[in-house]
C-alpha cells in the first residue's frame, strides 16, 4: 500500500499539530466525540484510528494524548474516538463503535487532509483487544450494525493494526483478577461481557482457531515482560496463531515494563513512537 499523490510517509519528519474535537457518533441520542490530531502540512496524510482502554467500561477520546500527539507530529492524522462504555453498553456495542469509526474516518478523510486509502488502527489495553477483533471480523453483522450512508462492511478494513499491552484473552485476565481478589476488575468484566461465553467468543485466539473466515491485516503487538495484569504469554499465543493462519504479526516485548505505560513525555514515549512509526512506514511502503 502507498499513500496518494506525491506524499510519502517519513517517520523522521516533524510537523506542528492542531487538535480539535467533534462528534462522530450518535446512536439514539447517545453521542461520542473524536479528538483529531492533525499535522499542519500539505499531505494528504495517512490516518490512524486510536482506541482507548479502560477495561471496556471507562475512559474516552482524550486518553493517550501522550502518544497521539507525537505520532501525529510525524505526519499521521490521529483520530482518537470515544466509545460507548460503562453500564448499559455491553459487548458487542463497543465493537460497533470501532467498526463505524473506521468507516466514518474514511468517509471524512478529506476533512482532515487525510488519505482514505491509508488507514490503520492503534489500541491500548482493552482497546488492544477490541481493535484487532473488529479488524478481523469486518463482515460480522453484529459489529457492522451501525449504518453510515454510502459505506459497506468492506470499508472497515484496516491497512494495519497496533495493539499495545492488549487484554487479548479476556477470560484469562478475568481468572487472574479472581485469583487476586480484584473484585473491581471482575465487575468490569461482568458489566461488559455479561458472562463467560462472550469472553470466550470474543477472544481473537479462539476466533482464529475456530476456522472462522476473517481478515488478517498486518499486526504489531507490544507487550511488557513484567505485565501482571495481562501476562505477555497471551500475546505470544495470539501472534503465533495469527501467523499460523496466514497473517503477518510481530510481537515486540518491552523488557521490565508492566501494564499501561508511555503516559508521560520523555525517552519512554520517544522509544514507543519510534517502534510504532517504523512499523507504519513499512506498511505504507
Amino acid at each position: 500500500m502507498t499513500t496518494k499523490k506525491a506524499y510519502r510517509y517519513d517517520p523522521s519528519a516533524s510537523y506542528e499539530v492542531r487538535e480539535h474535537d467533534l462528534e462522530y457518533l450518535n446512536v439514539g441520542g447517545v453521542t461520542r466525540q473524536v479528538r483529531i490530531y492533525q499535522p499542519e502540512g500539505p499531505g494528504p496524510f495517512p490516518l490512524l484510528l486510536s482506541i482507548h482502554g479502560g477495561a471496556w467500561t471507562d475512559k474516552d477520546h482524550t486518553d493517550y494524548a501522550s502518544t497521539s500527539k507525537p505520532l501525529a507530529a510525524t505526519g499521521l492524522v490521529v483520530a482518537s474516538i470515544g466509545q460507548r462504555v460503562g453500564a448499559g453498553f455491553p459487548y458487542p456495542l463497543q465493537l460497533q463503535d470501532i467498526h463505524y469509526g473506521v468507516r466514518w474516518l474514511k468517509a471524512h478523510a478529506g476533512d482532515f487532509n487525510g488519505d482514505p486509502d491509508a488507514v490503520g488502527g492503534i489500541g491500548y489495553s482493552s482497546g488492544g483487544h477490541t481493535l484487532p477483533l473488529a479488524a478481523m471480523r469486518i463482515n460480522d453483522p453484529r459489529y457492522s450494525a451501525l449504518p453510515l450512508e454510502g459505506s459497506s462492511p468492506a470499508d472497515a478494513k484496516l491497512a494495519f493494526t497496533i495493539s499495545c499491552w492488549p487484554v487479548i484473552e479476556p477470560f484469562f485476565r478475568y481468572e487472574i483478577a479472581k485469583a487476586n481478589g480484584n473484585t473491581e476488575l471482575m465487575e468490569k468484566h461482568h458489566m461488559f461481557f455479561q458472562g463467560d461465553e462472550a469472553m470466550h467468543e470474543s477472544t481473537p485466539l479462539n476466533v482464529i482457531e475456530s476456522g472462522e473466515k476473517i481478515t488478517l491485516s498486518p499486526a504489531l503487538v507490544m507487550h511488557g515482560t513484567a505485565d501482571d495484569v495481562m501476562p505477555i504469554e497471551a500475546s505470544e499465543r495470539f501472534v503465533a496463531a495469527y501467523n499460523a493462519a496466514g497473517g503477518q504479526a510481530q510481537l515486540v516485548p518491552w523488557q521490565g515494563k508492566g501494564h499501561g505505560w508511555a503516559r508521560e513525555a520523555g525517552p519512554e514515549v520517544d522509544e514507543f513512537v519510534k517502534v510504532v512509526t517504523d512499523f507504519i512506514a513499512k506498511q505504507l511502503g
